[in-house]
């Protein structure tokens, strides 16, 4: 991130109007995996890891209706857990991460999920990228989210330089007022899923190719280009 006032200052401006270019073109972005409890959220968050969002919610109905409680998952066979958490993947290692986080609420959080990220992280399976996704959308704390597409895209814009994603939250953070800091993460990520493309980025249809360092990189031909956002990722319910 440059060092001098004026460099950091024209940085904020051109970050800030990148994000309100994104925002526009995503006004509902919105955390992807269903829940209607903090702990639904969190246990999601977890199984969403070396996944997708969709596949998650498949199998999160099951779960949750079998295991409602910490309690619940604290006390379940893992055979069976791991029946119903194989297609996400790795579904051992996860079995293994919610029902230790279950025990981990009932020994030392009454069985409820904590508001504050010092304490989520202590939990079994959970870093700051899951914390801050719990606080911002289960208990309106605002966080930043750094998962691929969210670092990825902040780097192509050219909003940090780092790799780290505790470095990237920190940079980036700094570049906006807290109260964005989630939907901020929300309309990156969406951005990351849907044009800003890991191997293929849609430039010839991407709301900020005026200001973005990286134009290039991907597609440029505006027709070309439109044929690679991914629409059927686009709002849902009643957005």
């Amino acid at each position: 991130m440059p060092e001098p006032s004026d460099s950091l200052l024209a940085l904020k401006r051109r970050a800030r109007r990148g994000y309100r270019l994104l925002h526009e073109r995503y006004p509902y972005a919105h955390c992807e995996l269903d829940f209607e409890t903090p702990l639904q959220l969190l246990v999601a968050t977890i199984l969403s890891a070396q996944t997708t969002d969709v596949g998650v919610n498949k199998v999160t109905p099951t779960l949750f209706a079998r295991y409602p409680t910490a309690a619940d998952l604290a006390a379940a066979v893992p055979e069976e857990m791991e029946e119903i958490l194989r297609p996400t993947g790795f579904y051992r290692a996860k079995t293994r991460s919610v029902i230790g986080l279950g025990q981990a609420l009932v020994a030392d959080h009454h069985g409820e999920v904590p508001r504050r990220l010092e304490a989520l992280v202590t939990l079994p399976g959970v870093g700051r990228k899951t914390a801050n996704v719990v606080l911002g959308n289960a208990f309106g704390v605002p966080g930043i989210t750094v998962d691929t597409h969210f670092g990825r895209v902040a780097r192509r814009l050219g909003w940090t330089e780092e790799t780290d994603p505790v470095t990237v939250e920190h940079e980036v953070g700094a570049l906006f007022p807290r109260k964005d800091w989630t939907m901020l993460s929300h309309v990156l990520i969406f951005h990351g899923r849907r044009t800003c493309h890991a191997r293929r980025p849609a430039c010839g249809a991407c709301p900020v190719a005026r200001i973005c360092p990286s134009y290039g990189d991907g597609e440029t031909d505006p027709v070309k280009a439109e044929k690679l956002l991914r629409y059927e990722l686009a709002p849902k319910k009643d957005a």
